[in-house]
């Protein structure tokens, strides 16, 4: 009975298992049931780094036929420790740039998975700032280069933001107290905005970060709904589940004979928008009726 390990950067929360319900579910479709014909066997690393080494080691000791491996960090700790079991990554966005495949098309290694967010993505952040707030001149893109691929978004940024006049303001952040002053320095800068992409550092202080950009009555845009839910004015993320699900059809070829060297780095395909209509009267912006008719989900 083929053994899959499962080495997740989170702790055991209902999002978590929402996205893990996703990767059962797209299993079973294929025939693989925990239990019955696979065994899995899950490791929360509870968002400490000092845990990822040590359960990726696990892992491999109970010799995994595979591993899944979320964020680049968890990706990072599960290479060092194999090059013969195969990897699906998921939750990383620029597998290139550490090195995890030699190409998208072309992963060459041991490695290969599924893209949670494109670079392409910040024009859209940027455009629906642009859009809440006509008047924006100003972007600060807010990251930890350490816990999330920043030099790959901003590149982006970078590219995008002449076309809708905007000035990329980078910003990197490793604390709470360097989120309190960005966000605090930004807010004295007449016509600014935040853009968050996917980081675990900001996530960690998700509710310093909404509290601030309140305080300081600034439009921002997040990389996950539950920024949103949580009282943030807007998202447009990737639909995690969908992802987690399609995940399963690379585990099941992988366990019939394909390689991962051959398994080209999916794209994400499906996108979810998450507005918060209360966040947005509170700071004085007027949500477009175009954005207000794309959401999947309004918080009123």
């Amino acid at each position: 009975m083929p053994s899959i390990g499962v080495l997740l950067a989170e702790a055991d929360d209902r999002g978590l298992q929402e996205r893990l319900a996703g990767l059962r579910q797209g299993l079973e479709r294929l025939g693989w049931s925990d239990g019955r014909n696979i065994r899995m066997a899950y490791r929360f690393c509870e968002g400490k780094p000092d845990r990822f080494q040590p359960l990726a080691r696990e892992l491999v000791a109970m010799k995994s036929d595979l591993i899944v491996a979320q964020t680049p960090l968890v990706v990072a700790a599960v290479r060092q420790e194999t090059s013969v079991i195969p990897i699906v990554f998921v939750d990383v966005s620029d597998p290139i740039g550490p090195g995890f495949v030699a190409s998208l098309a072309r992963p060459g290694g041991n490695l290969t998975g599924l893209l949670t967010f494109e670079a392409g993505i910040v024009g859209k952040w940027l455009a629906m700032l642009k859009e809440t707030a006509p008047g924006l001149a100003h972007v600060a893109l807010v990251g930890n280069p350490k816990t999330t691929a920043f030099g790959y978004f901003l590149r982006a940024a970078l590219d995008a933001a002449p076309s809708l006049g905007i000035e990329i303001m980078p910003q990197q952040v490793e604390t709470a107290s360097d989120i309190e002053r960005v966000v605090e320095t930004v807010g004295r800068i007449s016509d600014s905005g935040l853009v968050f992409p996917p980081d675990s550092t900001t996530v960690l202080h998700r509710d310093l970060v909404i509290a601030l950009a309140a305080r300081h009555r600034l439009p921002a845009v997040y990389p996950f709904r539950f920024f949103v839910t949580a009282g943030g004015l807007m998202s447009y993320s990737t639909d995690f589940v969908f992802v987690y699900r399609q995940a399963a059809s690379y585990i099941d070829r992988i366990l019939r004979g394909a390689k991962p060297a051959d398994l080209p780095v999916q794209a994400p395909t499906k996108f979810e928008t998450a507005l918060n209509l209360k966040m947005a009267k509170a700071l004085g912006f007027a949500v477009p009726p175009g954005l207000l008719v794309a959401a999947d989900e309004v918080i009123e």
